[in-house]
């Protein structure tokens, strides 16, 4: 059966009542985050419970913080789509607004956890704390007669906690291999493709353009990357750049993505790119002709990257 996504605005049906429950934002959905939902998803096994996750959208540092530049590793489609891989039966969203930011964590326990989602059991992070100014814990939890299984602070090989932090930072240096390994999956950007100015296809390079919108901006330069047209299985080989183009001085960075042995209108299909090494920064080059020479090269360079993965 399909995972089932519900908002706490929504009826939840009856089945899913009581399911052992995983709480947190699980922006990443690093190795970290992976072991904690395997811990609850074989407490819903032994239990004979339906596998939940109870995540926030938006990701609260978005409401407190609204002039910060966009940092999602995971922005919601692509969290769902590594929730249904950690082989959760549901998630339940939390509509994060001011509201929900004020509910004291009595109400929090009492309003949602218990009177709306009926839970009994749900597993967290041994820091985890709720409600509002944080004022909630384990032990206010366990106070309110929740039974609470939780997990410390998972390490790499280094002794290095595995945080969003710390992957972000990867991210935004272009450490493209570095940061999938904390996470354990290849990341990717997730979007629509929508009209640009039709440079590249003037160029020779037609591009498939996507806005980045909350997702954290990796450092701007070309990339080989994979991608996956909607509707496709296949993951196909492409040159992507993220940025704003020096040559043009665009307003706003972008993705744009030259597939590799592709032809066909992609206008208006969700796209998944997943960066795999960056070959260069962004440069402005004297004439239009160097450019040209230069992204001939990119894709070259893309090719024999791609092929060798």
């Amino acid at each position: 059966m399909p995972m089932q996504v519900f908002s706490l605005s929504d009826t939840i049906p009856q089945e899913f009542l009581g399911a052992i429950t995983a709480i947190g934002n699980f922006d990443g959905l690093h190795r970290g985050h992976m072991a904690l939902l395997e811990v609850a998803r074989k407490r819903a096994l032994d239990a004979g419970k339906p596998f939940a996750v109870l995540t926030f959208e938006p990701h609260p540092r978005r409401l407190f913080r609204p002039d910060d530049a966009p940092f999602r590793i995971t922005p919601l489609d692509v969290k769902l789509n590594r929730l249904e891989i950690a082989k959760a039966d549901v998630v339940f969203v939390l509509d994060f607004t001011w509201d929900a930011a004020h509910l004291s964590a009595d109400d929090f326990i009492n309003k949602i956890l218990k009177q709306k989602l009926g839970l009994q059991e749900i597993v967290v992070g041994n820091d985890f704390h709720f409600g509002q100014n944080r004022s909630g814990s384990i032990e206010t939890l366990e106070a309110a007669g929740l039974h609470c299984t939780t997990l410390g602070l998972v390490k790499d090989a280094t002794h290095t906690v595995y945080s969003a932090t710390r992957i972000r930072g990867l991210l935004q240096a272009g450490h493209i291999e570095e940061a999938n390994a904390l996470l354990g999956w290849p990341w990717e950007i997730q979007a629509k493709v929508c009209h640009g100015d039709k440079r590249g296809r003037e160029l020779g390079y037609p591009t498939a353009n996507m806005a980045l919108g909350e997702t954290i901006h990796p450092a701007y330069g070309i990339y080989a990357a994979k991608v996956q047209i909607e509707g496709e299985k296949e993951w196909r080989m492409a040159a992507s750049n993220i940025g704003i183009r020096p040559m043009f001085e665009a307003k706003v960075a972008l993705i744009e993505s030259f597939l590799l042995d592709y032809e066909g209108d992609l206008y208006g299909k969700t796209l998944r790119v997943r960066p795999v090494k960056k070959i260069r920064d962004e440069a402005k080059f004297n004439s239009l002709e160097d450019l040209k020479i230069q992204m001939a090269k990119d894709c070259e360079t893309a090719r024999q990257i791609l092929s060798a993965v």
